[in-house]
């Protein structure tokens, strides 16, 4: 902590799951990824982005997804999300709160995650404004069990970390 500021930390945790559906593109992370089937949802479905607003608007005490970005409105109707992530960001800058890291796991058994997620922690670290060393990305396999195991669906968990810089009192 620097001398003559407090930090005021905040962490927010956040999870989405889409099905996985033939004839849907497949975006993750915010990066097009060739596949048989994608995600099925009111917007893009992009289940690393929602997750990871999720986290930050938790971290901010704002709510979730589904407050700031309700499916019932048309509006949202196949938006990218990459679009909810800049307007969290914007949400959150005007708060004073910024980005400190985010760790996200992607459960899925196909496709293989392992060669996007270097494009992945760019994409989101571009998004977030922070560098691509404060964004974690991890892929793991349901290994056969569970709805994402039999491929039925794609699951994302997300942590992000925030702080405010504020003067102490007195």
């Amino acid at each position: 902590m620097r001398k003559g500021t407090a930090m005021d930390l905040r962490i927010g945790q956040g999870i989405d799951r889409h099905p996985l559906v033939p004839g849907e593109r497949l975006r993750l992370g915010g990066v097009e990824i060739a596949h048989d089937r994608g995600l099925s949802g009111h917007s893009d479905a992009d289940v690393v982005l929602h997750a990871l607003c999720d986290a930050l608007l938790g971290a901010a005490a704002l709510g979730d997804l589904g407050t700031h970005f309700s499916d019932t409105d048309p509006a949202h109707r196949g938006r990218d999300s990459r679009e909810f992530l800049l307007e969290v960001m914007t949400k959150l800058k005007g708060m004073g709160l910024k980005l400190v890291n985010a760790d996200l796991t992607i459960m899925a058994d196909a496709p293989r995650l392992a060669p996007h997620v270097p494009a992945m922690r760019q994409v989101i670290a571009e998004l977030c404004g922070v560098g691509p060393e404060s964004i974690s990305v991890k892929a793991t396999r349901g290994e056969g069990l569970g709805p994402e195991g039999r491929g039925e669906c794609i699951t994302a968990w997300a942590v992000a970390l925030l702080h405010r810089q504020e003067e102490p009192d007195g």
